[in-house]
């Protein structure tokens, strides 16, 4: 009898567990759901990395305001912008962030290329959300030279390419 009750007692406390765990489908459906996402938001980085390639806006140097010559650039990339929202958006993506990474090359202190480099990211952010990218969706990153391009930057021309910024959302 002790047995019996034991196990109906047990047999209880098991029942809310399964009720509120997921069925096999709907863990299926959110596998699904979740690299549909991971496919679309790679889809979208590609993109939003290319243009920003493209389209890099140069900066006085140890500065960080923008050479003169920007405007195109900076249209093209509100353009990406708009683009990979409207991608996001009809594929159910809520919540997403993009983000503008500032970059520099190894050349002086590390403390202050970081602070610059989050400058620049953030003149960039400006500028995109003057042109209509709400302010509430993108945001500034300063990763200095912690993130090189090439290696090592002992070159004009390899500086030159870790100065950078980069655009990707952040899902």
């Amino acid at each position: 009898m002790k047995m019996k009750v034991l196990c109906i007692a047990l047999s209880l406390l098991a029942v809310p567990a399964v009720s509120s765990a997921q069925s096999p489908f709907d863990q299926l459906k959110k596998a699904a759901g979740d690299a549909g996402k991971g496919a679309l938001e790679k889809r979208v980085n590609t993109k939003l990395m290319d243009e920003a390639r493209k389209n890099q806006c140069s900066f006085k140097s140890g500065t960080d305001v923008l050479e003169p010559g920007c405007e195109k650039k900076l249209k093209n990339l509100t353009n990406a912008l708009v683009e990979a929202k409207k991608q996001l958006d009809a594929g159910g993506v809520k919540n997403y962030k993009f983000e503008v990474s500032g970059h520099t090359d190894s050349s002086g202190d590390a403390a202050k290329n970081k602070e610059l480099s989050e400058k620049r990211a953030e003149v960039i952010v400006k500028e995109l959300v003057s042109r209509g990218v709400p302010r509430g969706e993108i945001t500034a990153v300063g990763r200095g030279s912690e993130q090189p391009l090439v290696k090592p930057d002992n070159t004009p021309a390899k500086k030159a390419k870790n100065r950078r910024y980069e655009i990707q959302v952040r899902l």
